[in-house]
């Protein structure tokens, strides 16, 4: 179903205002996707749900983090070493070629390609620990950086890469491009990490260089690669000023073509293919395994954020830094700094900043706390030769320990990227660029790009790992425009030039070649030393199957082929970079689409003409792909450095689609609340005894039924399908409180007022257990008797209908004014969504007075007030073996999920945060009116639960709840308010 009506028009760009057709649109003849014969042979060979054909499909997978975009003919979700040598055979029959992408992270084009596309990250993640002590580790590539660190976090260890983008890049990619990060170097990357790694060469031989057969068995399957890999290490170590020339190389940091020194450190063929297989970014084969050398997590940590008067300044005290045993030295300059403002908690007086100003992010850590004293005391003396500028107040608190200070800083380094690339003009594409100098340079180095960036007409952001001498910059142009294209390019010859002739720099010090990067790569390697990769690349893929022009192109010119144009969109996610750091929290990333992919789509409908074939293709997949199985929990937000809400786009999408009547219709509902609600817990308890006495056995296939013919009747948006995990109705009546000694108004959400518990709970109900409970540690609650009725709006909010959440929004901000004697009183809220609600989402819908009423509220989560006014009254009597806590998206926002395992730590002797939770996707009815989102959102966290048995199973969201029985077959997932009363219930 198309997700507007087509007379509308209402997501199309529009022809009256001077819309024209972009000249890199994706022409009419891809309309209907994927051409035969390929479709039909990939789908034989595979199977029709690994091949992915629609032109949306395709669309969502031609950008990633890159400036470039390019149109694969289709996309194969392998998902096993089978499949890919499958797909490889298949390539090199039929003179195709193939592009491995997991998390689309890269930023220089190595995950994109014009032929077949082979999506390795949904299928290809987890982590095995191996041994006791964790040493090592086998990870698989789809693996995220911060999932395997979490996995090991319980071992004290880590792998040593760390970039920016830990949070959505994958360990496969970050082995592939040999990416290092902030602490890496040149001595903890993966080329000095990996142990070992398995590798599907493009023949389709599968090699575990891990395995102690593996040379012989090499050798049987594949004698002419042996023999040309062996020639190559002869015909290096023949040349001493070449294997010279390789080792200095090496001592920066350099992912500038293949990795050279593979034939000088491996003794066979096996070993040199384990070297080269780092950094060669997809084009020599496909990583299915990585075993890590993990390195020790050295806990005692100490940072401080350094302001200097200008960039030089700053780069002229990295080495003391450096010598006072930093782990890492960060540099960000002054338009950093200032496009900053836009991350959250970064003060607004940062913008202020005099352009000059640069500063140092400093950190060390330390195994115990004696030596982090010893690196503090170094640091205090580095300190008092420097000038500093404000805001760092003085030298003796320059470095914190606090975890909370640490991590902001953190995340406005990390930040980069998505903040200063955010901040761009409107319609620019942003191109990401790093290279490294001897660190002694660093600072000329600085001065020196300035210069060239202003004479050229760029106004960028440097910043980068200092330690290392290792520069990040930004430039940002139009690429629709031939003169800014051309300004583009004459920037990058003479900096290419000046980092190889004046420094004797790396040309890609950790984001490898890339497109951008391999028209240049014969000026910092030299003709023989690119000839000897050229060899490389014959050698080990002789019919050119993976990745063509993507490390070796001898196209002068390519990298000016393939830049994206920016086509404007909502604003809200106009300043999208496309960095892809929202995926990994995207309840429907593994189903349909993530918010990266929701925009990347909307910018193709506005490179078109407005009613295009390929418009009409996009628009009839949007509504479902994009808009509806949008959880709409905006954990994308928190994840985007620059806080774009996607959620908050398709909500408003789905205004745009609803009627007029529709709207009045949800409007009369808010009006007539208390009817719905006593309708809904009637339609429950009806339901419950049809399931239990009339149709015992058969109850709930005839509800299903009964609801599926209703979805197909009206619209399976709107109507919401039986699910046996739906509790019972809750009762009647709430319990009865006094307001005269209450120390807070106890607003139990109307979710809580219509569903009861889980199936085969025992004991008082969550609006009694907060009652009992609150009493209990002396801190009464009041519930007031006109309740029944109100709303935090969340119900009209997520749906986008926008007159019934005004309406809705106001009354209860004036209620609860009124119950809360004007704010004297905490309002505490039952429902981690509703807190959020009535804490922060109504506000832009409401009145300019009740706003003002809102301001005097003072609205507190059940969670956090257990945690922090009843627990420290209350005496634990029994406590549960072991929980599991799932952790809502709603309590993320608020920052309540500390306190929320304050009090599951209370009650049970263990408890376990699944190391996969995210948002559920049931938000709300969502996982009644779309399951499939649910069971995508929380397969590996269900499989994380499910792989053990657990004495309770607790959260603080009831339809979270319900979503999380749904997954887990039904464990009863209960409030962690019910287990706490239980806990603290006298003997």
């Amino acid at each position: 179903m198309p997700l507007l009506d087509p007379g509308s028009g209402a997501l199309r760009p529009q022809a009256d205002a001077g819309h024209r057709p972009a000249s890199d649109r994706v022409p009419d003849s891809m309309a209907g996707g994927t051409p035969e014969p390929l479709r039909g042979e990939l789908v034989r060979l595979l199977g029709e749900e690994k091949v992915l054909w629609k032109v949306s499909d395709l669309v969502r997978y031609a950008s990633d983090a890159s400036p470039y975009r390019f149109m694969p003919q289709v996309v194969v979700q392998a998902g096993t070493v089978e499949d890919v040598s499958a797909v490889l055979s298949y390539a090199r029959r039929n003179g195709r070629n193939v592009v491995f992408r997991a998390a689309g992270t890269s930023l220089n084009g190595q995950a994109q390609g014009e032929d077949i596309l082979v999506d390795v990250r949904r299928h290809w993640s987890g982590v095995e620990v191996l041994g006791e002590d964790g040493a090592r580790a086998r990870i698989r590539p789809g693996t995220t950086v911060v999932r395997a660190n979490a996995a090991l976090a319980p071992y004290g260890r880590l792998i040593g890469p760390d970039p920016a983008s830990a949070i959505a890049c994958t360990v496969g990619g970050v082995v592939a491009n040999n990416a290092s990060g902030m602490t890496a170097g040149t001595t903890r990357n993966s080329y000095r990490t990996v142990a070992s790694l398995t590798l599907v060469l493009p023949s389709g031989t599968v090699v575990d260089t891990g395995s102690p057969d593996a040379d012989a068995e090499l050798a049987e399957a594949e004698p002419a690669l042996c023999e040309g890999l062996l020639a190559l290490k002869s015909d290096i170590e023949s040349d001493p000023d070449l294997v010279a020339r390789i080792r200095a190389k090496y001592e920066l940091k350099n992912t500038n073509g293949y990795r050279l020194d593979a034939f000088l450190d491996g003794d066979s063929p096996v070993s040199i293919l384990r070297g080269l297989a780092v950094g060669s970014e997809g084009t020599l084969g496909f990583i299915s395994d990585i075993v890590f050398d993990t390195l020790p997590l050295h806990r005692r940590t100490s940072t401080g954020l350094l302001f200097f008067p200008s960039l030089a300044a700053a780069a002229t005290a990295v080495p003391r830094f450096n010598e006072a045993g930093a782990m890492s030295v960060e540099l960000m300059d002054g338009n950093t700094l200032r496009a900053s403002v836009s991350v959250a908690g970064v003060p607004d007086d940062w913008a202020q900043l005099p352009k000059a100003t640069a500063a140092l992010l400093v950190e060390f850590r330390a195994p115990d706390e004696a030596a982090q004293n010893a690196m503090e005391s170094a640091a205090a003396e580095v300190l008092e030769e420097l000038q500093l500028v404000a805001p760092v107040p003085s030298v003796t608190n320059a470095f914190t320990r606090d975890p909370g200070t640490i991590g902001f800083y953190w995340k406005a380094r990390k930040a980069f990227v998505s903040a200063v690339g955010g901040s761009r003009p409107a319609g620019t594409t942003l191109i990401t660029e790093d290279f490294a100098v001897p660190p002694s340079r660093l600072a000329e180095a600085c001065e020196a790009l300035l210069e060239l960036q202003q004479r050229h007409g760029f106004d960028a952001a440097v910043a980068g790992h200092a330690a290392h001498g290792n520069l990040h910059f930004l430039l940002a142009f139009d690429a629709a425009e031939e003169s800014d294209v051309a300004r583009y390019a004459a920037f990058m010859d003479e900096f290419c030039k000046l980092t190889v002739e004046r420094f004797d720099g790396s040309l890609k010090a950790e984001h490898a070649t890339g497109r951008n990067i391999a028209p240049f790569l014969e000026l910092e390697w030299g003709e023989r030393a690119t000839a000897l990769m050229w060899r490389i690349k014959e050698t080990v893929d002789p019919d050119g199957v993976l990745a063509p022009r993507v490390l070796l192109d001898r196209d002068p010119k390519a990298h000016l082929r393939g830049l994206k144009a920016i086509p404007r969109v909502e604003a809200v996610a106009d300043p999208c970079i496309e960095c892809g750091f929202c995926e990994p929290t995207c309840p429907s990333g593994d189903l349909t689409t993530t918010p990266r992919q929701r925009i990347v789509l909307r910018r193709e409908m506005m490179r078109q003409a407005p009613a295009s074939p390929v418009n009409e293709s996009l628009l009839e997949s949007y509504g479902y792909d994009a808009v509806d199985t949008c959880a709409g929990d905006s954990t994308c937000a928190l994840a985007c450095p620059v806080g774009i809400d996607t959620g908050a786009m398709m909500k408003d999408f789905r205004h745009r689609r609803h009627s007029p009547r529709e709207e009045r219709n949800a409007a009369r509902a808010a009006r007539h609340f208390a009817k719905v609600e006593r309708s809904a817990r009637l339609a429950l308890a009806a339901a419950g005894r049809l399931r239990r006495r009339v149709m015992p056995r058969h109850g709930d296939r005839f509800l299903a039924s009964l609801t599926g013919a209703a979805r197909k009747a009206v619209r399976p948006d709107l109507v919401p399908e039986w699910l046996p995990q739906l509790p019972a109705a809750a009762a009647k009546r709430l319990p009865a409180t006094d307001r005269a000694s209450a120390a807070a108004v106890y607003y139990p959400a109307c979710v809580n007022r219509i569903f009861g518990e889980p199936d085969g709970h025992e004991g008082p109900s969550l609006p009694q257990s907060m009652v009992i409970v609150s009493a209990r540690a002396g801190r009464p609650v009041w519930i007031p008797e006109d309740v029944v009725g109100t709303c935090c709006a969340t119900i009209w909010h997520s749906k986008g209908y926008e007159a019934g959440n005004t309406l809705m929004a106001n009354c209860i901000v004036e209620a609860a004014w009124r119950w809360t004697d004007g704010g004297e009183l905490p309002l505490v809220v039952d429902a981690s969504s509703c807190t959020l609600g009535l804490g922060e989402e109504v506000v832009p819908y409401l009145t300019p007075a009740n706003r003002k009423l809102h301001e005097q509220l003072r609205v507190v989560d059940s969670v956090v007030w257990a945690a922090e006014e009843l627990l420290p009254r209350l005496t634990i009597e029994r406590r549960s073996g072991s929980a599991v806590l799932h952790p809502t998206c709603s309590q993320q926002h608020l920052g309540d999920t500390r306190q929320l395992r304050a009090v599951a730590e209370a009650c049970a002797e263990e408890v376990v945060v699944p190391v996969d939770a995210r948002c559920c996707g049931f938000a709300g009815d969502r996982g009644m009116l779309h399951k499939e989102l649910t069971v995508s959102a929380t397969g590996r966290e269900a499989a994380e639960v499910l792989s053990r048995e657990f004495d309770v199973h607790l959260s603080a969201n009831r339809m979270c709840e319900v979503g999380m029985d749904l997954a887990t077959q039904g464990r009863g997932y209960r409030s962690v308010l019910l287990e706490l009363e239980r806990a603290t219930r006298p003997a």
